[in-house]
């Protein structure tokens, strides 16, 4: 069944779900060959796996990689691994733990709640200038830099910098496909050292001179012991709510709309009913998820629909798939913004479940809200070819007129 399961084949980045389909069908775990990967399809064990502890996005606070059976990263990958492997989302306890809660006293609820006024200023200025303009690429002027500017305006970083944010991002993130190329790892790592650099100098001015930002509050974010963040955690969580911060709002902005276009009678019923914004965005993250898999190591034997998956093995929990399940969904495969009973996994769950989900909602709230009220007959210009990433699958462009 797994052969149906081709992540380098432009044709299924396109349209993976009838793949998916098939590997559903076929059973609950697939060994696939070409990643040395356990494929899981089903919405039941991809959400029961995400929470079980008998896995981990690491296996370093276990074993060395030679006792888990796998060869250590190559030495000039390690500006990378330095930064990635310092953030909550390739952590476990006890250190995951410590960050996330330094970093929820920082990245609070309330603190989303006081964004809002300006994350909707920013939709409005973004849709705005892009009306006025006829229209356009709505991903570059739109979807990427909303949440951008709203991560850097949190983060404190001067608006003459915030250029610099997405290719660095994007750089970064292009170490998450499956099986990455070395010129991939190359360009990762050059981000990585600047990045890291770049914030290392920022940290150190906010140290002098706090102000109001995020990252004034990482550097003042203490427990009752006395435990702080390390600068270099400090660094790594500041790189993770930019890349995981706008990565999926962007994806999710534009696979959205390209959606939506695609549905003309769904588009018609936001158009005449705007208070169906919060299903629709729940929606929209469920039909096409910008993050398709997700992977986590064996730390201790498991067993998924009779097939023993033993230590040391990575799964790939197929989020895709997952949200396509008729067994978690009724009609599946329809798009349907007034679905009310939506359990989808796009923003993950158990201890790694997304710190910013409240955020993202609102940023795409905002967008989307400003694009119906100012484009109200917004139509495509031309069909859209998606990027060739499966693991954060997203469009080059979409190019719409208002």
């Amino acid at each position: 069944m797994a052969e149906t399961f081709d992540p380098w084949s432009p044709s299924f980045v396109a349209d993976p779900y009838p793949a998916y389909a098939e590997l559903r069908a076929g059973g609950r775990a697939h060994w696939y060959e070409p990643t040395r990967q356990w494929l899981i399809p089903h919405h039941a064990d991809v959400s029961a796996l995400l929470r079980d502890r008998r896995l981990g996005r690491t296996y370093l606070h276990r074993f060395t990689h030679e006792e888990f059976g796998r060869t250590p990263p190559a030495p000039g990958h390690e500006p990378f691994h330095v930064l990635n492997d310092s953030g909550m989302l390739d952590l476990e306890a006890p250190d995951h733990t410590r960050i996330r809660r330094l970093v929820s006293k920082a990245f609070t609820p309330r603190t989303v709640e006081q964004l809002a006024p300006a994350v909707r200023r920013l939709a409005a200025e973004l849709v705005g200038e892009f009306v006025a303009q006829g229209g356009g690429d709505l991903l570059s002027a739109v979807a990427e830099p909303l949440p951008v500017a709203v991560i850097a305006e949190m983060l404190g970083i001067p608006e003459s910098d915030r250029g610099l944010l997405r290719p660095w991002s994007a750089d970064i993130c292009g170490m998450y496909e499956l099986n990455p190329p070395e010129e991939t790892a190359r360009r990762a790592v050059r981000a990585s050292v600047e990045f890291s650099a770049y914030l290392r100098d920022l940290i150190a001015v906010r140290r002098e001179q706090p102000g109001q930002d995020l990252i004034s509050a990482l550097i003042a974010a203490h427990e009752e012991g006395g435990d702080r963040l390390s600068e270099q955690e400090m660094i790594s969580t500041c790189v993770l709510l930019l890349n995981a911060g706008h990565e999926a709002t962007v994806n999710t902005t534009a696979n959205g709309w390209w959606t939506l276009l695609r549905h003309p009678e769904q588009l018609a019923a936001l158009r005449a009913d705007h208070g169906l914004l919060p299903t629709a965005v729940e929606e929209l993250l469920r039909y096409d998820t910008p993050l398709q898999l997700f992977e986590r190591w064996v730390l201790d034997d498991i067993e998924v629909g009779g097939t023993v998956i033993p230590r040391g093995s990575e799964v790939a929990l197929l989020f895709g798939s997952a949200n396509r399940d008729p067994a978690a969904f009724a009609r599946p495969e329809a798009f349907d913004l007034a679905r009310s009973d939506n359990p989808h996994v796009s923003l993950g769950a158990g201890i790694h479940y997304c710190l910013g989900a409240p955020l993202a909602r609102l940023e795409l709230t905002s967008s989307f809200g400003e694009l119906l009220r100012r484009a109200p007959s917004m139509r495509l210009a031309e069909e859209p070819e998606w990027k060739p990433g499966f693991v954060i699958r997203g469009l080059r462009e979409l190019r719409v007129e208002v």
